[in-house]
Protein backbone atom coordinates (compact mmCIF):
# COMPACT_ATOMS: atom_id res chain seq x y z
CA UNK A 1 0.00 0.00 0.00
CA UNK A 2 1.38 3.40 -0.96
CA UNK A 3 0.53 6.92 0.13
CA UNK A 4 -1.89 8.79 -2.07
CA UNK A 5 -0.66 11.85 -3.97
CA UNK A 6 -1.47 15.15 -2.32
CA UNK A 7 -4.88 16.47 -3.39
CA UNK A 8 -5.02 19.38 -5.85
CA UNK A 9 -5.28 22.85 -4.34
CA UNK A 10 -9.01 23.40 -3.73
CA UNK A 11 -10.88 26.60 -4.49
CA UNK A 12 -10.84 29.20 -1.71
CA UNK A 13 -13.63 31.77 -1.45
CA UNK A 14 -13.20 35.38 -0.33
CA UNK A 15 -13.60 36.05 3.38
CA UNK A 16 -17.02 37.31 4.41
CA UNK A 17 -20.27 37.33 2.46
CA UNK A 18 -21.37 39.17 -0.68
CA UNK A 19 -24.48 40.38 1.17
CA UNK A 20 -23.67 42.31 4.34
CA UNK A 21 -27.19 41.69 5.67
CA UNK A 22 -30.50 40.21 4.53
CA UNK A 23 -31.65 43.74 3.70
CA UNK A 24 -28.79 44.05 1.19
CA UNK A 25 -30.42 41.35 -0.96
CA UNK A 26 -33.21 43.67 -2.13
CA UNK A 27 -32.94 44.60 -5.82
CA UNK A 28 -30.00 42.28 -6.52
CA UNK A 29 -29.97 39.88 -9.47
CA UNK A 30 -29.31 36.40 -8.07
CA UNK A 31 -28.94 33.12 -9.94
CA UNK A 32 -29.76 29.95 -8.01
CA UNK A 33 -27.74 27.10 -9.54
CA UNK A 34 -29.46 23.81 -8.76
CA UNK A 35 -33.13 23.81 -7.70
CA UNK A 36 -33.28 20.11 -6.84
CA UNK A 37 -35.94 18.12 -5.02
CA UNK A 38 -34.62 17.99 -1.46
CA UNK A 39 -35.74 21.44 -0.35
CA UNK A 40 -32.47 23.37 -0.22
CA UNK A 41 -32.87 25.06 -3.59
CA UNK A 42 -36.53 25.79 -2.97
CA UNK A 43 -35.82 27.32 0.44
CA UNK A 44 -33.12 29.51 -1.07
CA UNK A 45 -35.45 30.78 -3.80
CA UNK A 46 -38.13 31.60 -1.22
CA UNK A 47 -35.64 33.40 1.00
CA UNK A 48 -34.28 35.51 -1.85
CA UNK A 49 -37.72 36.46 -3.16
CA UNK A 50 -38.93 37.35 0.33
CA UNK A 51 -35.96 39.71 0.63
CA UNK A 52 -36.59 41.45 -2.68
CA UNK A 53 -34.13 39.81 -5.10
CA UNK A 54 -34.68 39.19 -8.81
CA UNK A 55 -34.14 35.43 -9.01
CA UNK A 56 -33.15 33.21 -11.92
CA UNK A 57 -33.40 29.49 -11.17
CA UNK A 58 -31.30 27.26 -13.41
CA UNK A 59 -30.94 23.47 -13.29
CA UNK A 60 -29.74 20.85 -15.76
CA UNK A 61 -32.79 18.79 -14.83
CA UNK A 62 -35.83 19.39 -16.99
CA UNK A 63 -39.05 20.97 -15.76
CA UNK A 64 -40.87 17.64 -15.59
CA UNK A 65 -38.13 16.23 -13.34
CA UNK A 66 -38.47 19.20 -10.98
CA UNK A 67 -42.26 19.42 -11.20
CA UNK A 68 -42.91 19.00 -7.48
CA UNK A 69 -40.54 21.81 -6.47
CA UNK A 70 -41.66 24.14 -9.26
CA UNK A 71 -45.32 23.56 -8.37
CA UNK A 72 -44.64 24.31 -4.70
CA UNK A 73 -43.04 27.64 -5.61
CA UNK A 74 -45.55 28.60 -8.27
CA UNK A 75 -48.56 27.95 -6.05
CA UNK A 76 -47.21 30.05 -3.18
CA UNK A 77 -49.22 33.28 -3.45
CA UNK A 78 -46.99 35.01 -0.89
CA UNK A 79 -44.13 35.15 -3.43
CA UNK A 80 -43.69 37.86 -6.08
CA UNK A 81 -43.48 35.65 -9.18
CA UNK A 82 -42.75 38.66 -11.40
CA UNK A 83 -39.20 38.53 -9.98
CA UNK A 84 -38.77 34.79 -10.65
CA UNK A 85 -37.72 33.10 -13.89
CA UNK A 86 -36.72 29.51 -14.66
CA UNK A 87 -34.04 28.21 -17.01
CA UNK A 88 -34.43 24.44 -16.79
CA UNK A 89 -32.81 21.62 -18.73
CA UNK A 90 -29.73 23.79 -19.37
CA UNK A 91 -27.48 26.52 -18.02
CA UNK A 92 -26.88 29.79 -19.91
CA UNK A 93 -23.58 31.54 -19.36
CA UNK A 94 -25.22 34.98 -19.36
CA UNK A 95 -27.27 34.03 -16.28
CA UNK A 96 -23.99 33.70 -14.41
CA UNK A 97 -22.13 36.62 -15.99
CA UNK A 98 -24.98 39.08 -15.42
CA UNK A 99 -25.91 38.00 -11.90
CA UNK A 100 -24.74 40.00 -8.92
CA UNK A 101 -24.37 36.73 -7.04
CA UNK A 102 -24.79 33.01 -7.73
CA UNK A 103 -26.16 30.68 -5.03
CA UNK A 104 -24.58 27.30 -5.67
CA UNK A 105 -25.90 23.82 -4.92
CA UNK A 106 -23.28 21.97 -2.80
CA UNK A 107 -23.27 18.95 -5.12
CA UNK A 108 -21.89 21.01 -8.02
CA UNK A 109 -18.11 21.08 -8.38
CA UNK A 110 -16.39 24.45 -8.72
CA UNK A 111 -13.27 23.11 -10.40
CA UNK A 112 -13.58 23.15 -14.18
CA UNK A 113 -17.08 24.66 -14.09
CA UNK A 114 -17.23 27.45 -16.67
CA UNK A 115 -20.50 28.80 -15.31
CA UNK A 116 -19.22 29.24 -11.77
CA UNK A 117 -15.97 30.67 -13.11
CA UNK A 118 -18.05 33.39 -14.79
CA UNK A 119 -19.82 34.39 -11.56
CA UNK A 120 -18.96 37.67 -9.86
CA UNK A 121 -19.69 36.19 -6.43
CA UNK A 122 -20.75 32.77 -5.14
CA UNK A 123 -22.61 31.90 -1.95
CA UNK A 124 -24.61 28.93 -0.62
CA UNK A 125 -27.61 28.70 1.66
CA UNK A 126 -25.23 27.59 4.43
CA UNK A 127 -22.82 30.50 3.92
CA UNK A 128 -25.71 33.00 3.93
CA UNK A 129 -27.14 31.52 7.10
CA UNK A 130 -23.83 31.47 8.96
CA UNK A 131 -23.10 35.07 8.00
CA UNK A 132 -26.52 36.34 9.10
CA UNK A 133 -27.24 34.32 12.27
CA UNK A 134 -26.07 34.97 15.83
CA UNK A 135 -27.01 31.46 16.95
CA UNK A 136 -24.45 29.17 18.63
CA UNK A 137 -23.61 26.43 16.11
CA UNK A 138 -23.24 22.72 16.83
CA UNK A 139 -21.74 21.33 13.60
CA UNK A 140 -21.46 17.66 12.72
CA UNK A 141 -19.71 16.01 9.78
CA UNK A 142 -18.16 12.58 9.10
CA UNK A 143 -18.87 9.53 6.94
CA UNK A 144 -21.18 7.42 9.10
CA UNK A 145 -23.85 8.40 11.59
CA UNK A 146 -24.11 12.13 10.86
CA UNK A 147 -27.87 12.27 10.47
CA UNK A 148 -28.60 10.03 13.44
CA UNK A 149 -26.22 12.04 15.60
CA UNK A 150 -27.65 15.45 14.69
CA UNK A 151 -31.19 14.17 15.12
CA UNK A 152 -30.43 12.76 18.58
CA UNK A 153 -28.74 16.04 19.58
CA UNK A 154 -31.66 18.11 18.30
CA UNK A 155 -34.19 15.88 20.06
CA UNK A 156 -32.18 16.07 23.27
CA UNK A 157 -31.86 19.85 23.19
CA UNK A 158 -35.57 20.36 22.55
CA UNK A 159 -36.55 17.93 25.30
CA UNK A 160 -34.13 19.69 27.66
CA UNK A 161 -35.93 22.99 27.09
CA UNK A 162 -33.78 24.70 24.46
CA UNK A 163 -35.36 26.49 21.52
CA UNK A 164 -33.13 24.60 19.09
CA UNK A 165 -33.14 24.18 15.32
CA UNK A 166 -31.84 21.48 12.96
CA UNK A 167 -30.71 21.96 9.36
CA UNK A 168 -28.10 21.36 6.69
CA UNK A 169 -27.46 18.11 4.87
CA UNK A 170 -30.43 16.52 6.61
CA UNK A 171 -32.54 18.21 3.84
CA UNK A 172 -33.68 21.23 5.84
CA UNK A 173 -32.15 24.52 4.72
CA UNK A 174 -31.28 26.71 7.73
CA UNK A 175 -32.63 29.70 5.77
CA UNK A 176 -36.11 28.40 6.62
CA UNK A 177 -35.61 29.28 10.29
CA UNK A 178 -33.01 32.08 10.13
CA UNK A 179 -35.39 34.78 11.40
CA UNK A 180 -36.22 32.66 14.48
CA UNK A 181 -32.61 32.39 15.66
CA UNK A 182 -30.67 34.52 18.10
CA UNK A 183 -27.78 34.13 20.54
CA UNK A 184 -29.88 31.86 22.78
CA UNK A 185 -31.08 29.38 20.14
CA UNK A 186 -28.57 26.59 19.40
CA UNK A 187 -28.57 25.41 15.78
CA UNK A 188 -27.49 21.86 14.94
CA UNK A 189 -26.05 21.62 11.42
CA UNK A 190 -25.29 18.39 9.59
CA UNK A 191 -22.60 19.34 7.07
CA UNK A 192 -21.47 17.20 4.15
CA UNK A 193 -17.94 17.45 2.79
CA UNK A 194 -19.36 19.37 -0.18
CA UNK A 195 -21.10 21.91 2.05
CA UNK A 196 -17.88 22.37 4.01
CA UNK A 197 -15.86 22.83 0.81
CA UNK A 198 -18.16 25.70 -0.12
CA UNK A 199 -17.13 27.47 3.11
CA UNK A 200 -13.36 27.33 2.52
CA UNK A 201 -11.84 30.77 3.15
CA UNK A 202 -15.06 32.50 4.18
CA UNK A 203 -14.35 32.45 7.97
CA UNK A 204 -18.08 31.89 8.46
CA UNK A 205 -18.14 28.58 10.35
CA UNK A 206 -17.04 28.95 13.97
CA UNK A 207 -18.95 26.23 15.79
CA UNK A 208 -19.24 26.20 19.56
CA UNK A 209 -19.12 22.41 19.20
CA UNK A 210 -17.69 20.55 16.18
CA UNK A 211 -18.10 16.78 16.00
CA UNK A 212 -16.63 14.44 13.39
CA UNK A 213 -18.22 11.00 13.24
CA UNK A 214 -16.40 7.92 11.95
CA UNK A 215 -14.38 8.57 8.78
CA UNK A 216 -14.44 5.89 6.08
CA UNK A 217 -14.01 6.06 2.28
CA UNK A 218 -17.01 7.82 0.74
CA UNK A 219 -17.85 9.84 -2.38
CA UNK A 220 -14.72 8.59 -4.10
CA UNK A 221 -16.47 8.95 -7.45
CA UNK A 222 -16.53 12.69 -6.68
CA UNK A 223 -13.16 13.13 -4.94
CA UNK A 224 -11.02 10.24 -6.29
CA UNK A 225 -8.84 10.67 -3.19
CA UNK A 226 -9.35 10.11 0.52
CA UNK A 227 -6.98 12.99 1.27
CA UNK A 228 -9.11 15.41 -0.75
CA UNK A 229 -12.27 14.11 0.91
CA UNK A 230 -10.83 14.46 4.41
CA UNK A 231 -9.35 17.90 3.62
CA UNK A 232 -12.90 19.17 3.24
CA UNK A 233 -13.98 17.51 6.50
CA UNK A 234 -11.20 19.36 8.33
CA UNK A 235 -12.86 22.69 7.56
CA UNK A 236 -15.39 22.04 10.33
CA UNK A 237 -12.80 23.04 12.96
CA UNK A 238 -10.59 25.35 10.87
CA UNK A 239 -11.79 28.54 12.57
CA UNK A 240 -12.49 27.27 16.07
CA UNK A 241 -10.75 28.72 19.15
CA UNK A 242 -9.77 27.20 22.50
CA UNK A 243 -13.16 28.29 23.83
CA UNK A 244 -14.85 25.85 21.42
CA UNK A 245 -15.02 22.05 21.59
CA UNK A 246 -13.86 19.53 18.97
CA UNK A 247 -15.23 15.99 19.48
CA UNK A 248 -13.21 13.30 17.70
CA UNK A 249 -13.02 9.53 17.31
CA UNK A 250 -10.44 7.80 19.51
CA UNK A 251 -10.64 4.31 18.01
CA UNK A 252 -8.32 3.17 15.22
CA UNK A 253 -9.74 2.65 11.74
CA UNK A 254 -6.97 0.98 9.69
CA UNK A 255 -9.51 -0.85 7.53
CA UNK A 256 -10.86 2.48 6.32
CA UNK A 257 -7.68 4.34 5.49
CA UNK A 258 -8.36 4.44 1.75
CA UNK A 259 -4.70 3.74 0.98
CA UNK A 260 -3.29 6.63 2.99
CA UNK A 261 -1.66 4.56 5.78
CA UNK A 262 -3.70 6.59 8.27
CA UNK A 263 -4.63 4.44 11.26
CA UNK A 264 -6.58 7.03 13.22
CA UNK A 265 -8.15 10.06 11.59
CA UNK A 266 -9.14 11.40 15.02
CA UNK A 267 -5.47 11.78 15.95
CA UNK A 268 -4.80 13.72 12.74
CA UNK A 269 -7.67 16.10 13.49
CA UNK A 270 -6.66 16.45 17.15
CA UNK A 271 -3.17 17.60 16.13
CA UNK A 272 -4.66 20.42 14.03
CA UNK A 273 -7.68 21.85 15.80
CA UNK A 274 -7.38 24.86 18.10
CA UNK A 275 -10.53 23.78 19.93
CA UNK A 276 -10.65 21.95 23.26
CA UNK A 277 -10.39 18.27 22.31
CA UNK A 278 -12.77 15.56 23.54
CA UNK A 279 -12.73 11.98 22.27
CA UNK A 280 -15.32 9.20 21.96
CA UNK A 281 -14.65 5.47 22.01
CA UNK A 282 -16.22 2.04 22.21
CA UNK A 283 -13.79 1.21 25.01
CA UNK A 284 -12.50 2.96 28.11
CA UNK A 285 -10.40 6.03 27.39
CA UNK A 286 -6.94 6.39 28.94
CA UNK A 287 -6.88 8.38 32.18
CA UNK A 288 -5.25 11.38 30.49
CA UNK A 289 -7.91 11.69 27.76
CA UNK A 290 -11.16 13.60 28.22
CA UNK A 291 -14.30 12.39 26.50
CA UNK A 292 -16.90 9.63 26.59
CA UNK A 293 -16.85 5.85 26.14
CA UNK A 294 -19.01 2.77 26.41
CA UNK A 295 -18.58 0.47 29.40
CA UNK A 296 -19.15 -3.28 29.32
CA UNK A 297 -22.90 -2.78 29.73
CA UNK A 298 -23.07 -0.25 26.90
CA UNK A 299 -23.54 2.71 29.26
CA UNK A 300 -21.98 6.04 28.36
CA UNK A 301 -19.25 7.12 30.80
CA UNK A 302 -17.91 10.68 30.62
CA UNK A 303 -14.61 12.01 31.91
CA UNK A 304 -14.45 15.77 31.51
CA UNK A 305 -12.68 18.76 33.03
CA UNK A 306 -14.24 19.44 36.45
CA UNK A 307 -16.14 22.54 35.33
CA UNK A 308 -17.93 20.51 32.65
CA UNK A 309 -19.07 17.71 34.94
CA UNK A 310 -22.62 17.78 36.30
CA UNK A 311 -23.31 19.63 39.53
CA UNK A 312 -23.90 16.31 41.27
CA UNK A 313 -20.54 14.95 40.11
CA UNK A 314 -18.75 18.16 41.08
CA UNK A 315 -20.30 18.07 44.54
CA UNK A 316 -18.98 14.53 45.06
CA UNK A 317 -15.58 15.30 43.55
CA UNK A 318 -16.05 12.62 40.88
CA UNK A 319 -13.97 12.70 37.70
CA UNK A 320 -16.29 10.33 35.78
CA UNK A 321 -20.05 9.88 35.59
CA UNK A 322 -22.66 7.93 33.66
CA UNK A 323 -24.53 10.13 31.17
CA UNK A 324 -26.16 7.43 28.99
CA UNK A 325 -27.88 4.16 29.89
CA UNK A 326 -30.62 2.21 28.15
CA UNK A 327 -31.65 3.31 24.64
CA UNK A 328 -34.34 1.83 22.42
CA UNK A 329 -32.78 2.25 18.96
CA UNK A 330 -31.02 -0.90 17.67
CA UNK A 331 -27.37 -1.35 16.73
CA UNK A 332 -23.94 -0.80 18.25
CA UNK A 333 -23.16 1.96 15.76
CA UNK A 334 -26.40 3.74 16.68
CA UNK A 335 -25.40 3.58 20.35
CA UNK A 336 -22.18 5.40 19.44
CA UNK A 337 -24.23 8.16 17.77
CA UNK A 338 -26.40 8.55 20.87
CA UNK A 339 -23.24 8.47 23.01
CA UNK A 340 -21.98 11.54 21.15
CA UNK A 341 -25.36 13.22 21.52
CA UNK A 342 -25.12 12.68 25.29
CA UNK A 343 -21.69 14.34 25.32
CA UNK A 344 -23.02 17.36 23.44
CA UNK A 345 -25.91 17.70 25.90
CA UNK A 346 -23.40 17.58 28.76
CA UNK A 347 -21.40 20.41 27.13
CA UNK A 348 -24.63 22.39 26.79
CA UNK A 349 -25.20 22.13 30.53
CA UNK A 350 -27.85 19.40 30.66
CA UNK A 351 -27.58 17.38 33.89
CA UNK A 352 -26.56 13.74 33.52
CA UNK A 353 -29.75 12.21 34.92
CA UNK A 354 -31.85 14.36 32.61
CA UNK A 355 -29.73 13.33 29.60
CA UNK A 356 -30.13 9.64 30.50
CA UNK A 357 -33.90 10.03 30.66
CA UNK A 358 -34.23 12.11 27.48
CA UNK A 359 -32.05 10.01 25.19
CA UNK A 360 -33.51 6.82 26.62
CA UNK A 361 -36.78 7.80 24.91
CA UNK A 362 -35.32 8.71 21.50
CA UNK A 363 -36.56 6.27 18.85
CA UNK A 364 -34.36 7.18 15.89
CA UNK A 365 -35.12 8.91 12.60
CA UNK A 366 -36.56 8.21 9.19
CA UNK A 367 -34.48 6.05 6.81
CA UNK A 368 -31.95 5.02 9.47
CA UNK A 369 -32.81 1.61 10.94
CA UNK A 370 -36.34 3.00 11.08
CA UNK A 371 -38.96 0.53 12.30
CA UNK A 372 -42.15 1.30 10.37
CA UNK A 373 -44.31 -1.81 9.80
CA UNK A 374 -45.28 -5.20 11.24
CA UNK A 375 -46.95 -7.97 9.24
CA UNK A 376 -48.55 -10.95 10.92
CA UNK A 377 -49.02 -14.18 9.02
CA UNK A 378 -50.58 -16.81 11.26
CA UNK A 379 -48.19 -17.32 14.14
CA UNK A 380 -45.39 -15.41 12.46
CA UNK A 381 -44.65 -11.71 13.00
CA UNK A 382 -42.42 -9.87 10.51
CA UNK A 383 -41.02 -6.46 11.46
CA UNK A 384 -39.70 -4.18 8.70
CA UNK A 385 -36.86 -1.65 9.08
CA UNK A 386 -35.95 1.03 6.56
CA UNK A 387 -32.21 1.84 6.50
CA UNK A 388 -32.16 3.49 3.07
CA UNK A 389 -29.81 6.23 4.28
CA UNK A 390 -27.10 3.57 4.64
CA UNK A 391 -25.25 4.57 1.46
CA UNK A 392 -21.84 3.12 2.37
CA UNK A 393 -21.10 -0.63 2.61
CA UNK A 394 -19.87 -0.48 6.21
CA UNK A 395 -23.26 0.86 7.35
CA UNK A 396 -25.11 -1.89 5.48
CA UNK A 397 -22.82 -4.54 6.97
CA UNK A 398 -23.45 -3.19 10.46
CA UNK A 399 -27.21 -3.29 9.93
CA UNK A 400 -27.00 -7.09 9.69
CA UNK A 401 -25.51 -7.15 13.20
CA UNK A 402 -27.71 -4.48 14.78
CA UNK A 403 -30.49 -6.72 16.06
CA UNK A 404 -28.55 -9.47 17.80
CA UNK A 405 -30.27 -12.11 15.66
CA UNK A 406 -30.31 -13.20 12.01
CA UNK A 407 -32.16 -10.77 9.73
CA UNK A 408 -33.56 -10.95 6.23
CA UNK A 409 -31.16 -8.59 4.47
CA UNK A 410 -32.22 -6.51 1.45
CA UNK A 411 -29.31 -4.64 -0.14
CA UNK A 412 -27.73 -3.34 -3.37
CA UNK A 413 -27.86 -0.26 -5.62
CA UNK A 414 -25.66 2.12 -7.58
CA UNK A 415 -21.88 2.28 -7.21
CA UNK A 416 -20.18 5.51 -6.11
CA UNK A 417 -16.63 4.33 -6.43
CA UNK A 418 -16.39 2.50 -3.11
CA UNK A 419 -14.97 -0.85 -2.08
CA UNK A 420 -18.11 -2.96 -1.49
CA UNK A 421 -16.23 -5.87 0.11
CA UNK A 422 -17.13 -4.97 3.76
CA UNK A 423 -20.59 -6.42 3.11
CA UNK A 424 -19.28 -9.76 1.85
CA UNK A 425 -16.61 -9.83 4.55
CA UNK A 426 -19.28 -9.54 7.24
CA UNK A 427 -21.56 -12.12 5.64
CA UNK A 428 -18.65 -14.57 5.37
CA UNK A 429 -17.33 -13.96 8.88
CA UNK A 430 -18.04 -17.06 11.01
CA UNK A 431 -18.04 -14.89 14.14
CA UNK A 432 -20.71 -12.53 12.74
CA UNK A 433 -24.48 -13.03 12.87
CA UNK A 434 -25.41 -14.37 9.46
CA UNK A 435 -28.61 -13.18 7.70
CA UNK A 436 -31.25 -15.87 7.34
CA UNK A 437 -31.60 -14.71 3.71
CA UNK A 438 -30.13 -12.00 1.45
CA UNK A 439 -31.97 -10.33 -1.44
CA UNK A 440 -30.16 -8.10 -3.95
CA UNK A 441 -31.57 -5.07 -5.75
CA UNK A 442 -30.04 -4.46 -9.19
CA UNK A 443 -27.37 -1.83 -9.77
CA UNK A 444 -23.70 -1.25 -10.52
CA UNK A 445 -22.78 -1.61 -6.84
CA UNK A 446 -24.65 -4.91 -6.77
CA UNK A 447 -22.54 -6.11 -9.69
CA UNK A 448 -19.45 -5.57 -7.57
CA UNK A 449 -21.10 -7.32 -4.61
CA UNK A 450 -21.85 -10.35 -6.79
CA UNK A 451 -18.17 -10.84 -7.52
CA UNK A 452 -17.38 -10.60 -3.79
CA UNK A 453 -20.21 -13.00 -2.95
CA UNK A 454 -19.03 -15.52 -5.56
CA UNK A 455 -15.45 -15.37 -4.31
CA UNK A 456 -16.60 -16.13 -0.75
CA UNK A 457 -19.33 -18.62 -1.60
CA UNK A 458 -22.13 -16.44 -0.17
CA UNK A 459 -25.66 -17.44 -1.20
CA UNK A 460 -28.26 -14.84 -2.12
CA UNK A 461 -31.69 -14.39 -3.73
CA UNK A 462 -32.04 -12.35 -6.90
CA UNK A 463 -30.83 -9.87 -8.47
CA UNK A 464 -34.19 -8.02 -8.72
CA UNK A 465 -34.83 -5.15 -11.09
CA UNK A 466 -37.31 -3.31 -8.86
CA UNK A 467 -38.52 -3.07 -5.28
CA UNK A 468 -41.84 -4.61 -6.36
CA UNK A 469 -40.12 -7.65 -7.82
CA UNK A 470 -37.89 -8.12 -4.77
CA UNK A 471 -40.68 -7.68 -2.21
CA UNK A 472 -43.10 -9.99 -4.03
CA UNK A 473 -40.45 -12.72 -4.01
CA UNK A 474 -39.78 -12.05 -0.33
CA UNK A 475 -43.47 -12.39 0.52
CA UNK A 476 -43.77 -15.60 -1.50
CA UNK A 477 -40.75 -17.05 0.31
CA UNK A 478 -42.16 -16.14 3.72
CA UNK A 479 -45.56 -17.64 2.89
CA UNK A 480 -43.87 -20.79 1.62
CA UNK A 481 -42.58 -21.25 5.18
CA UNK A 482 -45.90 -20.29 6.77
CA UNK A 483 -45.57 -23.01 9.35
CA UNK A 484 -42.86 -21.02 11.08
CA UNK A 485 -43.74 -19.36 14.39
CA UNK A 486 -42.14 -16.48 16.23
CA UNK A 487 -40.79 -13.38 14.51
CA UNK A 488 -38.50 -12.22 11.73
CA UNK A 489 -36.71 -8.92 11.07
CA UNK A 490 -36.43 -7.53 7.53
CA UNK A 491 -33.91 -4.72 7.06
CA UNK A 492 -33.48 -2.76 3.82
CA UNK A 493 -29.92 -1.40 3.95
CA UNK A 494 -28.57 -0.77 0.42
CA UNK A 495 -24.98 0.22 1.25
CA UNK A 496 -24.88 2.25 -1.98
CA UNK A 497 -26.54 5.16 -3.73
CA UNK A 498 -29.89 5.16 -5.48
CA UNK A 499 -29.45 7.04 -8.74
CA UNK A 500 -31.24 5.64 -11.76
CA UNK A 501 -33.94 3.69 -9.96
CA UNK A 502 -34.73 6.47 -7.43
CA UNK A 503 -34.26 10.23 -7.08
CA UNK A 504 -32.15 9.83 -3.93
CA UNK A 505 -31.89 7.70 -0.80
CA UNK A 506 -34.88 9.42 0.81
CA UNK A 507 -37.10 8.76 -2.20
CA UNK A 508 -35.83 5.17 -2.13
CA UNK A 509 -36.75 4.81 1.54
CA UNK A 510 -40.20 6.32 1.04
CA UNK A 511 -40.92 4.03 -1.89
CA UNK A 512 -39.72 1.03 0.08
CA UNK A 513 -42.07 1.83 2.96
CA UNK A 514 -45.01 2.44 0.65
CA UNK A 515 -44.51 -0.81 -1.22
CA UNK A 516 -44.05 -2.85 1.95
CA UNK A 517 -47.30 -1.48 3.34
CA UNK A 518 -49.07 -2.27 0.04
CA UNK A 519 -47.76 -5.83 -0.27
CA UNK A 520 -47.77 -6.79 3.41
Amino acid sequence: MQNEPLPPVPHTYPQGCYFESPEAIAGKKVTVMGLGLNGGGEATVRFLLQHGAFVTVTDMKKAEDLAATVKSLDEDTSLDHSRLRYVLGEHKIEDFEQADCVIKNPGIKYDGNKYLAAAKAIETDISLFLHFTKAPIIAITGSKGKSSTVSAIYYGLREAGFKAFLGGNITVSPLTFLDQTDSTTPVVLELSSWQLADLRGRKALKPKIALITKIIPDHQNFYHSMLAYVADKKLIYADQTKDDFTILDFDDDPAADGGTLIENWGNIFAAETKGTILRYSKKKLPSNVYGIWQDAKGNGIARLPAKLMSKAAQAKGKDTETILKDIIVPGKHMRLNVLNAALVLQLMGVEAEKTIDILGHWNGIEHRLEYFHEWKNGGLSVRFYNDSAATVPEAAAESTQAFGEPVIFLTGGTDKGLDLSPIAATLANPLAIQPSATYLLAGTATDKMLADFAARGIRHNGVYNSLDEMLKKLKADIIAHKGALGHKVVVFSPGSTSFGMFQNEFDRGRQFKEKVRELF
